[in-house]
């Protein structure tokens, strides 16, 4: 009766470390792999990174048109922006002048 009893009490303590090894496998599979893992948050740190450069290029546009209107408005007014405006509204130009169109 005695190797029965050793028996169980292997068969007990395999199946208790099996159980914990299928546990901790399933949380670490998750951990990398899940929504929520270590692969989603390096993506979405990547994302991240991704939005922070285009909002600085924006954060540069704005603050190019805020100096053109501070340079139009009637504090500190520069004729030669007000000129170049003008011209490029109204789509005129003198008879002795002539235009170059830079696409950018």
């Amino acid at each position: 009766m005695g190797f029965w009893t050793y028996i169980v009490a292997k068969c007990k303590s395999s199946g208790f470390i099996v159980l914990l090894m299928a546990l901790f496998s399933y949380f670490s599979y998750f951990a990398v792999k899940g929504d929520r893992g270590f692969l989603k948050y390096m993506y979405l740190q990547d994302k991240v990174a991704e939005a922070e450069q285009i909002n600085q290029s924006y954060d540069k546009q704005r603050q190019d048109w805020e100096q053109k209107v501070k340079l139009l408005s009637a504090n500190s007014l520069d004729l030669d922006l007000l000129d170049e405006r003008a011209r490029t509204v109204l789509n005129m130009i003198g008879n002795d002048e002539f235009i170059i169109i830079d696409e950018d």
